[in-house]
């Protein structure tokens, strides 16, 4: 594969910074370790501008070509937030923070785009400005969000912006992306019901949390069989069930918690309006009351058409055609990146992680033979967008 020969000699040095990030994970806004880290790094580059801060603690670092008088700003982004997952790795580089750990492989991309930063200050072969960003709080956060709302775009003028992520599962040396939506929006739910708690022996005088709790679970799913087109795309799922004490008590309340995802605006409208239907219909044919808080989190991954084909096209000078997935199946997990493709034209990619465990599991660990595969991208993506 025809990798930049300047980033193959620097593996070894990307890859012990991404293990001393692994070994040291900070999870949402509390990045404060990696983020210096970065920002130290982006300095002793000689990049011309490094700003911390942004979005609480995101880093933003400036680099300005050397070629002609190019005037067009092009945004890469890495996230730096890890998960609280209890590594189950036996490596020399494991967490040492307990409960905490680099279960999604952003260590990898900030790593990653590290790597592309020290190239492009030393070479500063293209024409314009390349702003590289590392966002903090994308595990849940809104890191992204809080960015863009921060003024990421306009203060830097970026004019598009591209994204990068590992995916377990798609081969070593292969790249996916497509255009339109590629990742699903995520809404988070919280069901509280109320009925009347009493003796477990005396269920006729009482109204069962649990059983009306269960029958939620149960009739909520007929909203994605019964309600959402086939042709379209949805999922809900309730993820945590929290009721009672003990064994001999029917409980006065009970709580659910979930996740609702889609990947087209109306089916989002679709799914809150009649989640809220059934919930409270369900509660009320038991005698329960039953409260659906419904909050959009995080809005759908939509690649730009333009900015898409020319990502794919970049990833082929690295990988070559036939290993670049234009067309790739759309997933429905999420990524806060999206707000930053609102706020701006541009394309996110998914790179090749090789067989490894899954993305947020106790024995994910990012392959440090993507770095001189994702580095080069990032090299070549800003070189042929901003052309001498």
């Amino acid at each position: 594969m025809p990798i930049v020969n300047r980033i193959a000699d620097l593996h070894g040095e990307i890859t012990a910074w991404r293990r001393d990030i692994h070994a040291h994970p900070e999870l949402l806004y509390d990045v404060h370790r990696t983020a210096a880290t970065v920002a130290d790094k982006l300095k002793s580059f000689g990049c011309d501008e490094v700003v911390t801060g942004i979005g609480r603690t995101g880093v933003v670092g400036v680099i300005r070509g050397q070629r002609g008088q190019g005037s067009r700003v092009i945004g890469l982004r890495a996230d730096m937030d890890a998960l609280p997952i209890e590594e189950a790795n036996d490596v020399p580089y494991k967490s040492t923070v307990p409960g905490k750990m680099h279960a999604c492989g952003h260590d990898g991309h900030t790593a990653m785009l590290l790597g592309a930063a020290r190239y492009l200050a030393e070479t500063r072969n293209f024409a314009g400005t390349a702003i590289v960003i590392f966002q903090p709080a994308e595990e849940g956060g809104g890191g992204g969000r809080a960015m863009v709302q921060d003024g990421l775009m306009d203060r830097f003028a970026i004019e598009e912006v591209y994204g990068m992520h590992n995916y377990p599962g798609l081969p070593l040396g292969q790249f996916a992306l497509r255009a339109g939506p590629l990742m699903a929006s995520a809404d988070r739910l919280t069901i509280e019901i109320e009925g009347r708690g009493g003796h477990a022996a005396r269920p006729h005088i009482s109204v069962d949390t649990i059983l009306v709790a269960s029958q939620i679970i149960n009739q909520i799913q007929s909203i994605v069989a019964r309600n959402v087109d086939p042709l379209d795309s949805a999922v809900v799922s309730i993820c945590m069930f929290r009721a009672g004490s003990t064994d001999n008590v029917i409980p006065q309340t009970a709580l659910l918690r979930g996740t609702a995802r889609s990947l087209a605006p109306h089916v989002r409208d679709l799914l809150e309006k009649r989640l809220h239907e059934v919930v409270e219909g369900t509660a009320k044919l038991y005698g329960a009351t039953a409260k659906l808080t419904y909050h959009r989190d995080y809005p759908v991954t939509r690649n730009h058409e333009r900015q898409a084909e020319f990502a794919a096209s970049v990833a082929a000078q690295v990988v070559g055609e036939e290993r670049v997935d234009d067309r790739a199946v759309p997933v429905m997990g999420a990524e806060d990146f999206s707000f930053m493709l609102e706020a701006r034209p541009g394309a996110f990619i998914f790179v090749g992680n090789g067989d490894t465990a899954g993305l947020h599991h106790p024995a994910y660990d990012f392959n440090d033979d993507v770095i001189p595969i994702g580095t080069s991208y990032w090299v070549k993506l800003v070189e042929t967008a901003l052309p001498g």
